[in-house]
């Protein structure tokens, strides 16, 4: 088949991504773990610019997962820093691009000044409509889905929902990502070939994408390639 022209592209309209390579970017050049989260997070930055460019409508990263506190104490409390600086930054970026930013997650493990940023980041973006930006925090989709059916079986205690009611649309109205599309496209970095607890229930009809460069040296010519790759197949369901 011929390859398809850049003009002729669908882009896809929901792009999740699975930053991995910080620490092994930061080793290779002998510098702490830490300097990798930093230009990681630039590359964040870039990113949401450029798929907001590109015409994509909804972007989810993996920012911090339930699996991420079992890190050193150091490293942890490095990455709380660093996000504490990255909030005020990302601000400035959705205000630029006018991108919306949703945080998914089980927020209330965080400190009350980060907790705040959140809902800063939220509530002063909000009505922005170019694209849709989401970073799970504090997520693994087994606690996401085990949140879900706890509230779900407290509303069927409650007689608000009925066994015979539960529908995947219904389960999926419980879910943190309950605003948004399932992703078409997984990117994930580093060369790892797993999902690690990300949006299990939401990807069950993406098309998967990885690459072997890490996080802070992806750029907008690797999310052409994933793009490029995601055009190259042929998007069926049902596995016929």
């Amino acid at each position: 088949m011929a390859e398809k022209e850049k003009t002729d592209w669908k882009i896809p309209k929901h792009v999740a991504i699975i930053l991995d390579g910080n620490g092994r970017w930061a080793k290779k050049r002998g510098l702490p773990r830490n300097m990798g989260h930093v230009e990681g997070c630039k590359v964040v930055e870039q990113t949401v610019e450029d798929a907001a460019r590109m015409g994509i409508e909804y972007l989810t990263v993996y920012g911090f997962s339930t699996e991420n506190w079992k890190r050193s104490a150091e490293e942890v409390g490095a990455l709380m820093q660093l996000f504490r600086y990255y909030m005020k930054r990302l601000l400035k970026v959705a205000k630029r691009n006018h991108v919306r930013v949703i945080m998914i997650g089980e927020r209330s493990r965080f400190d009350p000044d980060i907790i705040e940023g959140l809902n800063r980041l939220e509530n002063e973006t909000r009505e922005n409509t170019r694209m849709v930006f989401t970073i799970a925090v504090n997520y693994g989709s087994r606690d996401e889905i085990t949140r879900a059916v706890r509230r779900m079986m407290e509303d069927c205690r409650d007689g608000k929902v009925r066994p015979e009611e539960v529908t995947e649309g219904l389960i999926n109205s419980y879910l943190d990502t309950r605003e948004l599309p399932d992703p078409d496209l997984l990117i994930r970095t580093s060369g790892e070939q797993r999902l690690s607890n990300y949006l299990l229930w939401q990807l069950a009809y993406t098309e998967f994408y990885f690459t072997d460069v890490l996080w802070p040296d992806f750029n907008k010519e690797e999310l052409a390639k994933a793009i490029e790759k995601y055009n190259d197949r042929d998007r069926r369901f049902g596995g016929v």
